[in-house]
Order: C-alpha cells, then sequence, then structure tokens
C-alpha cells in the first residue's frame, strides 16, 4: 500500500515547479519570506506548487495565463502579477499572448485594470528582450462598417455562448438597449473575434476572471458554457477554478464551483 505524500515530499515538488516556471529566481520571493513568515513561504511552495501547479489537468501555459487573467481582474497585486508574467514567458507564452490576455480581461475587469496591467507587463517585457516582440499583426479594421462590426459580434457571441445573445437584448431591451449593441460590438466584434489567443484560451481566461472578481456570477456561468461549446472540458473548468483559490481565495473558488455544478447539472 502507497502511503500519504509527507510535507517534504510537496514541498520539493513544489521547488521543481517552482523551479520550472520561476527560472533561476524563482525562490526569491519565497526566500524573501524567511525573516517574517518562513512558514508563508513554505505554504506558497507546498500548497500553490507542490499541490496545485504540479497538478496534471492544465498544462503550466494554460495556468499561468489563468493566473496572469485573475491577477489582472484582481487589480491589486503587481508584484505577482509581474512574476507570473516572467513565469510564462518562461514557460513559452509569447509577449503578444500575454498582452492578449491582459486585452481580453479588460472586458470584465475594465480598461483602469487592463492599462495598470499593461504597465506591468511592459516593464516585464524591457527585462526580457529576447522574448520577442509583444505587439502583434494589429486586428482593427479601420475601413469596416458599424454594422459589419456588429454582425461579426453576433456570429462570433453565437459561436462562442450560443443563444447568449437573445438573453442579453430581453434583459436590456426596456433600459440600456444601447449596452447590449456595445457588448455585442465590443466584447465580441472587436476582442474575441481577435486572432492573438484561441477561444478555448479566452474563456480560460474570462472564467478566471470572472471568478477572481467574485462579484459576476451571472457572467461565469455564461462562461462555463462558453468554455464547453469551445472545447474545454468539465476537468479544465473545474480545474481553472481550484488553481483560483490560491490567488482569489477559497470563497471565491467554493462560489464558482457552486456555479459550475448548476452549469454541468443544466447540460445533462
Amino acid at each position: 500500500m502507497s502511503s500519504s505524500p509527507t510535507a517534504d515530499d510537496r514541498f520539493q515538488r513544489g521547488l521543481e515547479v517552482l523551479d520550472q516556471i520561476g527560472g533561476p529566481n524563482g525562490r526569491a520571493v519565497v526566500n524573501s519570506l524567511a525573516d517574517i513568515a518562513p512558514d508563508l513561504g513554505r505554504f506558497v511552495v507546498e500548497f500553490g506548487y507542490g499541490d496545485i501547479y504540479s497538478r496534471p489537468g492544465l498544462t503550466l501555459k494554460q495556468r499561468q495565463i489563468i493566473t496572469i487573467a485573475a491577477l489582472t481582474a484582481l487589480g491589486h497585486a503587481a508584484p505577482q502579477l509581474r512574476w507570473h508574467i516572467d513565469g510564462g514567458l518562461t514557460v513559452g507564452l509569447t509577449p503578444a499572448e500575454v498582452v492578449e490576455t491582459i486585452i481580453q480581461v479588460g472586458v470584465y475587469a475594465g480598461f483602469p485594470a487592463a492599462l495598470n496591467a499593461i504597465t506591468v507587463a511592459r516593464a516585464a517585457f524591457a527585462d526580457r528582450p529576447e522574448a520577442g516582440n509583444p505587439v502583434s499583426e494589429s486586428d482593427i479594421r479601420p475601413e469596416e462598417t458599424g454594422e459589419e462590426r456588429y454582425q461579426r459580434g453576433l456570429a462570433k457571441l453565437d459561436e462562442v455562448d450560443g443563444d447568449a445573445a437573445e438573453h442579453i437584448f430581453a434583459a436590456l431591451a426596456d433600459t440600456a438597449p444601447d449596452l447590449a449593441r456595445y457588448i455585442v460590438e465590443f466584447a465580441f466584434g472587436d476582442v474575441y473575434s481577435r486572432t492573438g489567443l484561441d477561444l478555448k484560451t479566452r474563456e480560460l481566461a474570462t472564467v478566471a476572471a470572472c471568478t477572481a472578481l467574485g462579484t459576476a456570477g451571472p457572467q461565469l456561468r455564461v462562461h462555463l458554457h462558453g468554455l464547453l461549446n469551445v472545447g474545454g472540458t468539465r476537468e479544465e473548468a473545474i480545474e481553472a477554478i481550484i488553481q483560483l483559490g490560491g490567488y482569489a481565495g477559497f470563497p471565491a473558488a467554493l462560489n464558482a464551483i457552486t456555479a459550475a455544478r448548476e452549469v454541468f447539472a443544466a447540460r445533462e
């Protein structure tokens, strides 16, 4: 009979993952806690990396996308966001993918959160010029009419969320129909239609952002459906939420699991 892993097993496994993500400076943050809260440093390694990051349900690149999205949405963790942007580059994300993730989260957390995250990303890229150019080919279509943009948004919304467009318009028709149109034109016509990330990755980032925000339960349910609609699995959804327990806290993760349970039941 195999025995359960010990704390030392978890700690060593966590250090290995931490080194994969953080490279030569991966342990600096943990070491910096030695004089005031060494047990907190150990918890970060054992739980955050030994237990969570080492789980097989997502790749390290996916986990870094999820963490960058969540920390961007939270808006108050610039040092941790910087560390995870660096970590994303180390495990194979391109600067353009990092920027695209931040743009995606801007739809849900707002432009100030996105602008603050871009400031953090700019500093990370300046220190890692070998990672490449953060500016991908522009997806903006200056010659496009408003109606063409709107129709592209409707088509993308239908691809991601199915009949969500009908619910959006029904909910806003009597109070703010222009808001519904902006959701279609901007969120889906402009942002979701960009080529920098595939739809599954966009939905993973969105689930992470809505979980971290903690105030977007209905939208989280819509995007859990969306993740499943574009090729994500229930296991990936659950893994993303479990990971957020370490970054947005257990209450946020528990609320998101409740939302996921409802979504899964509705699809059966």
